[in-house]
């Protein structure tokens, strides 16, 4: 709901992962819980990054995740579901660093610029790029969302790009690497 606030102390129950064929997210969680435990046992100092979906400009021949996601949205599918919870690529970048350059850093850190509703995305890319969208409804649904805390990710100095960036840099990826035609 829009009072509930997602901070570092959540994490995803691998059990109800499991139980949904949620796969991905499970494999995220597993990772995670085996590098803490290892962490733990090796007296490492570890620190989580733990990003939304990543968007913005991307270097490589392939679709990453993101990049996929918003090619779905300009072609009319909804593969994931809305709110998205997205951050910039080079926000991740500049969390990394800091992660390793800061001393006070430690523990988990959530990287999620902005927590967005379908309908706003589809709005940004109807006024962006009208000729890349396939037509669709725009109806603007009420959808309960939630908040990202984005307390721990500005201690590293983080400050988030907004999210309109990181599609529009995003779209012109795709339009570079030939997944869109201009």
């Amino acid at each position: 709901t829009p009072d509930v606030v997602i901070d570092e102390t959540w994490f995803s129950s691998s059990v109800f992962c499991k139980e949904n064929k949620k796969w991905y997210p499970l494999a995220k969680t597993l990772a995670e819980e085996a590098a803490w435990k290892f962490a733990r046992e090796n007296g490492i100092d570890l620190v989580a990054i733990n990003p939304g979906i990543v968007i913005g400009p991307f270097f490589h021949p392939i679709l990453n995740f993101g990049a996929d996601v918003i090619l779905n949205l300009i072609n009319g599918a909804q593969s994931f579901p809305s709110p998205y919870r997205f951050v910039d690529i080079r926000d991740v970048a500049y969390a990394q660093i800091q992660a390793l350059e800061v001393p006070t850093a430690n523990g988990r850190y959530l990287l999620v610029g902005s927590v967005v509703q379908l309908y706003d995305i589809l709005k940004f890319l109807h006024e962006h790029y009208p000729t890349l969208l396939v037509a669709g409804k725009f109806d603007a649904k009420y959808e309960p969302t939630c908040k990202v805390s984005q307390e721990r990710a500005k201690s590293l100095g983080i400050n988030f790009t907004p999210w309109e960036v990181g599609v529009r840099d995003t779209v012109e990826s795709l339009k570079e690497k030939g997944f869109l035609s201009s």
